[in-house]
């Protein structure tokens, strides 16, 4: 093995290594932010039946009603999970869009997908989990009351189609037609990863900018 081999041989090692630990650190944060969210049940869960229970002492039944009632409206304004019909695209959606509700980023997300998909479940959350890492990355770089993200999933033309979009503040960086990632090591390896596996099943990728406003757009065969 030349010396040229054997540099590139390491670079291409740190590169991994820090994507590897990037994608650490962005579960560890996921699964905080679960035992948080549990534990906020949690408090709450306790609160609401030592209410419920005191209600029931005092025989004010009507108020028991109302305030069930009440629960009830707040259990489904609380509940912004996305049920696309796919338990893996379900888990990668939820576990990164509740992370961008903690970040303050606006979310609206629409997921209709088969439960079979030619697609691997690894691959498939490289993609997702990529797309969505590199818009809350982008939205942080903006005030808050700028930041959203859209989310659109569903079949067309017999393709699973995925759209991301996402304000941005960050200056977009070009190599000829590509898009190139400006936050340094391990950023750029995600999308170099994102690209090949579309390439791997034959997809196609469009990315575009505009006013501060960045879109990904990816089919991919789904049979």
């Amino acid at each position: 093995m030349g010396l040229f081999d054997l540099l590139f041989g390491k670079a291409i090692d740190r590169r991994v290594a820090a994507f590897q630990n990037d994608l650490m650190g962005k579960h560890v944060l996921e699964v905080e932010n679960i035992y948080r969210q549990m534990r906020s049940w949690r408090h709450d869960y306790h609160n609401h039946i030592q209410a419920m229970k005191a209600y029931r002492t005092l025989g004010q039944d009507d108020e028991l009603d109302a305030y069930l009632n009440a629960l009830d409206a707040d259990l489904t304004n609380v509940d912004t999970l996305v049920r696309s019909g796919n338990i893996m695209v379900d888990a990668i959606l939820n576990s990164k869009l509740s992370l961008a509700n903690i970040r303050r980023i606006s979310v609206n997300a629409k997921a209709v997908v088969p439960v079979e998909l030619k697609i691997t479940e690894v691959d498939l959350c490289v993609v997702i989990g990529n797309l969505l890492d590199n818009a809350m990355e982008a939205c942080m770089q903006v005030d808050e009351a700028e930041r959203f993200i859209r989310v659109y999933i569903d079949i067309k033309r017999e393709q699973l189609y995925i759209s991301v979009t996402n304000t941005t503040g960050d200056k977009i960086i070009k190599s000829g037609s590509k898009y190139v990632s400006g936050k340094g090591e391990g950023h750029g390896f995600g999308l170099l990863r994102m690209d090949a596996i579309i390439e791997k099943y034959g997809g196609y990728i469009k990315r575009r900018d505009e006013a501060g406003v960045f879109t990904s757009e990816i089919m991919l065969p789904y049979t």
